[in-house]
């Protein structure tokens, strides 16, 4: 069994209830979670004309290959309504596969580590709540020093309500 790391957002409909959703999705698909993060609301990056995102990272383990667990994790998106749309738009939900136990891959379908992690605040935050050791598989620089010096201006409050 491999280890990953995806982070789960959504700001239409039901958030929450989306990414629960989502997360048995994958559970049905082979994809069993190990720990996830607290619930954080985040402003939104790249166009604030919508509502905040509920955000939260997990943990997992799955049997499947990096490209597989990527089209487990599409259909899982596509299950819960998601539709094509504006990029860094409003979604009922967004997965992404931040790490894949030490692997570092570069396709035109999949980018690992995942390309953008080390510039968003909404996954560093609840990435590190759970495993606050993580390192890039590349420089070994800990997320937690990238965490530190990112200023990228953007929201992550860690809600309130966090029931499972």
């Amino acid at each position: 069994m491999a280890t990953a790391y995806l982070s789960f957002g959504a700001n239409l409909g039901h958030p929450r209830e989306q990414i629960e959703r989502g997360m048995k999705e994958l559970e049905a698909r082979g994809v069993l979670p190990i720990r996830r993060s607290s619930w954080y609301e985040t402003e939104p990056v790249g166009r604030s004309d919508q509502p905040w995102f509920q955000n939260c990272v997990a943990e997992v383990e799955t049997s499947l290959t990096p490209d597989d667990l990527l089209r487990v994790c599409k259909e899982a998106e596509k299950a819960v309504g998601r539709v094509p749309s504006a990029r860094f738009g409003p979604r009922h939900l967004d997965i992404d596969i931040l790490l894949y136990e030490d692997q570092v891959i570069q396709s035109d379908a999949l980018t690992i580590p995942h390309p953008r992690m080390h510039e968003r605040r909404f996954v560093l935050v609840p990435l590190l709540e759970i495993a606050p050791d993580l390192k890039h598989p590349v420089t070994h620089q800990p997320y937690a020093e990238v965490l530190s010096r990112l200023d990228e201006g953007k929201k992550v409050l860690r809600s309130l309500i966090n029931e499972s």
